[in-house]
């Protein structure tokens, strides 16, 4: 996905405000490790929309409207996009201040825990639509938490509008996300991320392991097929002058014949 906004390094360092690292992790709390970090969500993700030095894909940190930090009243989400920004102001301010960035971030998914889950869709929900977050996404594997697995909002208006979720065969839901231009699907406890041109998965380290797998079998294939082919070339040509020196054995015994009568 491609930006166009020019983004001014030069404020990453314009001043000492620095956001305070987000709290230690209840283990309750840990299904985003489980479902985002653990399978390379975030990786995968920032690998298919490219352009590191704008787009920001990231996580596990404030995100505030400007240059203050109030506990108990920022929050930090599971999962952030926010295209056209600064990642070396995020860096270094240790979180995404709104003020600096220029824009709220495009995206934000929130998945679901035990302790967090009324948060999620309560104060959370409310903090992120005052700030202007384009979209916000719940995710729960099992549906124990939230309710239901998947389920998106889009800002129109300042106001967070439910996004169409269809289940396209049962158990699996999917929305498409219009920051993302991808559609989420939840299925079988898991979060997928899905081309709708292709309706294929957006590349994973598994998914090109098993092309690259396949791509170097179809080539032995190929080198096994050239070889035997050439080998029955061989084999044919051996047979070819096999037979063309029986001929000229049978030619020179006919003439001795001749000769001798």
């Amino acid at each position: 996905m491609t930006t166009t906004r020019p983004v001014d390094l030069q404020d990453a360092s314009a001043t000492p405000f620095r956001l305070p690292d987000i709290p230690q992790r209840h283990p309750d709390d840990m299904t985003s490790v489980e479902h985002l970090h653990e399978p390379g969500q975030m990786h995968h993700l920032s690998q298919y929309l490219g352009n590191p030095d704008t787009t920001l894909v990231t996580g596990e940190r404030y995100i505030v409207p400007g240059p203050a930090f109030v506990a108990g009243e920022s929050r930090y989400p599971d999962l952030l996009v926010a295209f056209d920004v600064n990642p070396a102001a995020y860096k270094a301010r240790n979180g995404y201040i709104v003020s600096q960035q220029g824009k709220p971030p495009d995206f934000i998914l929130e998945v679901a825990s035990r302790r967090t889950a009324a948060d999620d869709l309560g104060v959370k929900m409310d903090y992120y639509e005052r700030l202007g977050v384009g979209e916000y996404w719940l995710f729960d594997g099992a549906g124990e938490f939230y309710g239901f697995t998947l389920r998106g909002y889009r800002l129109e208006e300042d106001r967070y509008h439910a996004v169409t979720m269809r289940e396209i065969s049962p158990g699996v839901a999917q929305g498409y996300s219009a920051a993302l231009n991808l559609n989420l699907r939840a299925a079988d406890g898991s979060l997928g991320w899905h081309d709708p041109a292709t309706g294929e998965h957006i590349p994973t380290l598994q998914s090109q392991t098993a092309r690259a797998e396949a791509e170097h079998a179809a080539r032995v294939r190929e080198a096994d097929r050239a070889e035997a082919e050439h080998a029955a070339r061989i084999r044919e040509a051996d047979r070819a002058e096999t037979a063309e020196a029986r001929v000229q054995e049978l030619e020179a015994e006919i003439r001795r014949l001749r000769e001798s009568r």
